[in-house]
């Protein structure tokens, strides 16, 4: 494999990195207790979280839909974390905020399996570990402060 092929594109590490900025801004708000008039960070940190989790799904569902012939179960695969974080906004903040990590840690099993298979992009291996390692870390610290 060579260094093309196994490094990050620019703007796909930049714009993933800036997607963590909300998590974390809102993770550490909850563990230093700030407070906007009327707003908790704990809800808004839950709304973020459910858009990414989908979002990455989708994600799964594009490099699916480039694949002659598609995969179904691929495809099916990529549609269960909007569902997921669909159930995380229904259910109470502590468990709806669990429910987003554990749900990021399985995709990034899904994510690095295609990768292994070569049905991904390299990089998106290393760049998967290193924002699901992020986003996990602050998910897990508005759990402990929350």
């Amino acid at each position: 494999m060579t260094e093309t092929e196994t490094a990050i594109p620019r703007p796909a590490l930049l714009l993933g990195w800036a997607g963590v900025i909300p998590f974390a801004a809102f993770a550490f708000a909850t563990a230093l207790e700030l407070r906007l008039p009327g707003l908790r960070p704990e809800p808004i940190l839950l709304a973020y979280a459910a858009a990414i989790l989908s979002f990455m799904g989708g994600a799964q569902w594009g490099l699916a839909i480039g694949e002659a012939p598609v995969d179904g179960q691929r495809l099916a695969v990529s549609v269960i974390p909007a569902l997921l974080a669909w159930t995380a906004l229904l259910k109470p903040l502590d468990t709806g905020l669990l429910l987003c990590l554990i749900a990021f840690l399985g995709l990034l099993a899904y994510d690095m399996l295609t990768v292994r298979q070569g049905r991904s992009p390299a990089w998106y291996g290393t760049l998967r570990l290193q924002l699901t390692g992020a986003v996990v870390g602050c998910l897990a610290l508005a759990l402990v402060f929350d």
